[in-house]
C-alpha cells in the first residue's frame, strides 16, 4: 500500500510539474494583436537598362513570342542584337512604422539600388515609398510613405535587454506577410566581420530571406531591434540571427531624417586585438584597449600624438574592454569634438587630447606591397627561419615606409610564424621596449639577445595595413 501511494504522489507531483512549466510559456496573442498592424510589407523593384549583344534568335521581331518567354523566364529574356532590353530585379523586405505620418526604419540593404519601392500595410493598402537616407554601415534605412493616422510601433531600450528573454519577430520571410516566430537572446554585442559599428543582438528566433528589416519585440511589445543578418549554410535559418539594436537605429535614423546621412567620427587608425601575448609584449597587466597598428599621416590620431604601438584604453571616459568597441564609440562621436584618449605607452598610461575627424564618404583604396632587395643585402636564414633584405629607396617611397626589412623568403627549418614573403618587419617588441628595424645585421642581433623560450612582437606591413605578429619561441639556428 505504500508503494501505491508513493507512486501515485509522483505521478501527481510529475503532472503538477509539467501544469506549471506549460503556464510559465509566454503567451504573444495580445503582443501580435496590438503591435502586428505597426509591421509593413516592403517590395522593390530595380530596373536594368541596355543593350545586349548575341547570336541571332529565332523569335526576333515577333513580339507576342517575346511577351509569352518573358512569363515563363521572367528577369531572363534572351539576347537579341541590337534590341534595347530593360530587366528588372525584385526583391522583398520588412520594416516597421516608427511615426503616424507615415516614417518606416527597415535596412539599408533592403532599398539599395531600388527604383521603386512599394509599402504594403496589413490592412491591405498599398503606398510607394521615398527613401530618406540609407546608411550601408550600420544597414539601416529610413523611407517615408504619404498616409495619416497609422499605427506607431512601440520602441523599447535594447541596453536592457537581457541574454535568455524571449523575444518576437514579425516579417515577410519569402513573401509570407505577417509571418510571427520568436525565440531567445542568445547574445548581446556581437561584433560581425566587416560589421564595426553594430553590437548585435543574436537571437534563435527563426529569420529569413523577407524578414530582413522587421522589428524584434520584447514581450512587453517594445521593438529592441531590426532583423538584419543570419547566419546559414542552407540560405534558411539555422538559428543564428543577429538584429540591429533599436537605440542604435534610432540615432542612425534622426541624422537621416535631418540631412539623409550620417556623419560619423574618425581618428585614422589601424588597429587589432590585445591578445594574452601581446598584453605581456606590451607589459599590459591584462587583456584590454585597442593596439594600434598604424597611424595615418596627418589624421586627427597623428595630430593628437598617437603612435604605433600605443594601447588605447579609454576614449572620451569611456572604457575600451575589447578592440571593437573603439570604432563604436569613435564613429558615435560627432566630427570636430574634443576627446581625452587613454593610452598605454612603454610601461605607462598618459593621455591625450584629440579632435575627432570626420568619415568620407568613400575610403581610399588598398596598395599592395613589392617586393625586392638591395644587391648585397640578402642574408642568410635567421632564428626565425626567414630570409630578409632592405628595401630600396625607391621601394620605401613606394610602400611609404621610412625603414623595414622585407621578408624575401620563410623557410621550413625556422621557427613557425604567421609572416609571409612579402611582409615588411617595422619594428620588434620585447618586454615593453620597441626598437625599429632598419637593417638585417640590427634585426638578427635583437634576435641574438632574446632567450629561446621568450615571446616576442613583431610590428609588420602587410600590403596596405599594419599589424602585430606575436613569435613564440626561437630556434636555435
Amino acid at each position: 500500500m505504500m508503494k501505491l501511494i508513493v507512486s501515485l504522489a509522483l505521478a501527481f507531483s510529475s503532472l503538477f510539474s509539467l501544469q506549471v512549466q506549460a503556464g510559465d510559456l509566454p503567451d504573444f496573442t495580445e503582443l501580435v494583436e496590438k503591435q502586428g498592424a505597426t509591421v509593413v510589407n516592403i517590395s522593390t523593384t530595380q530596373v536594368i537598362k541596355g543593350r545586349r549583344g548575341g547570336h541571332p534568335f529565332p523569335f526576333e521581331g515577333d513580339e507576342s513570342a517575346q511577351e509569352l518567354l518573358r512569363r515563363f523566364f521572367p528577369g531572363q529574356i534572351p539576347n537579341f542584337p541590337g534590341v534595347p532590353q530593360e530587366f528588372k530585379s525584385r526583391s522583398l523586405g520588412s520594416g516597421f512604422i516608427i511615426s503616424a505620418d507615415g516614417h518606416i526604419l527597415t535596412n539599408a540593404h533592403v532599398v539599395d539600388g531600388a527604383d521603386e519601392v512599394l509599402v504594403k500595410l496589413t490592412d491591405k493598402r498599398e503606398f510607394k515609398a521615398k527613401v530618406l537616407g540609407a546608411d550601408k554601415r550600420t544597414d539601416v534605412a529610413l523611407i517615408k510613405i504619404e498616409a495619416g493616422n497609422l499605427p506607431v510601433a512601440k520602441l523599447g531600450d535594447s541596453v536592457k535587454l537581457k541574454v535568455g528573454e524571449w523575444v518576437l519577430a514579425i516579417g515577410s520571410p519569402f513573401g509570407l506577410e505577417n509571418t510571427v516566430t520568436a525565440g531567445i537572446v542568445s547574445a548581446k554585442g556581437r561584433s560581425l566581420t566587416h560589421e564595426n559599428y553594430v553590437p548585435f543582438i543574436q537571437t534563435d528566433a527563426a529569420i529569413n530571406p523577407g524578414n530582413s528589416g522587421g522589428p524584434l519585440f520584447n514581450m512587453k511589445g517594445e521593438v529592441v531591434g531590426i532583423n538584419s543578418q543570419i547566419y546559414s549554410r542552407s540560405g534558411g535559418s539555422m538559428g543564428v540571427s543577429f538584429a540591429i539594436p533599436i537605440d542604435i537605429a534610432m540615432e542612425i535614423q534622426g541624422q537621416l531624417k535631418a540631412k539623409g546621412k550620417v556623419s560619423r567620427g574618425r581618428l585614422g587608425i589601424g588597429i587589432q586585438e590585445v591578445s594574452k601575448e601581446l598584453a605581456e609584449s606590451f607589459n599590459l597587466g591584462k587583456q584590454q584597449g585597442a593596439l594600434v597598428a598604424s597611424v595615418e599621416k596627418g589624421a586627427a590620431a597623428d595630430r593628437a600624438g598617437i603612435e604605433v604601438g600605443d594601447i588605447i584604453l579609454k576614449f572620451d571616459g569611456k572604457v575600451v574592454a575589447e578592440s571593437s568597441d573603439l570604432p563604436r564609440m569613435v564613429g558615435a562621436t560627432r566630427p570636430g569634438s574634443k576627446v581625452v584618449i587613454q593610452i598605454w605607452r612603454k610601461g605607462a598610461s598618459r593621455e591625450l587630447n584629440a579632435i575627432v575627424g570626420e568619415i568620407p564618404d568613400e575610403e581610399g583604396g588598398t596598395r599592395s606591397a613589392s617586393r625586392g632587395g638591395k644587391p648585397g643585402e640578402l642574408a642568410a636564414a635567421n632564428r626565425l627561419g626567414l630570409v630578409l633584405a632592405v628595401p630600396t629607396a625607391e621601394q620605401k617611397r613606394a610602400l611609404g615606409v621610412q625603414h623595414g626589412l622585407i621578408v624575401e623568403e620563410v623557410r621550413n627549418g625556422g621557427t613557425r610564424t604567421e609572416l609571409r614573403s612579402g611582409d615588411i618587419i617595422l619594428s620588434v617588441i620585447n618586454k615593453g621596449s620597441q626598437t625599429d628595424v632598419k637593417s638585417v645585421s640590427q634585426f638578427n642581433d635583437l634576435l641574438q639577445g632574446v632567450d629561446k623560450s621568450a615571446t616576442i612582437t613583431l610590428l609588420v606591413r602587410r600590403g596596405d595595413s599594419q599589424t602585430f605578429i606575436i613569435i613564440k619561441g626561437l630556434s636555435d639556428k
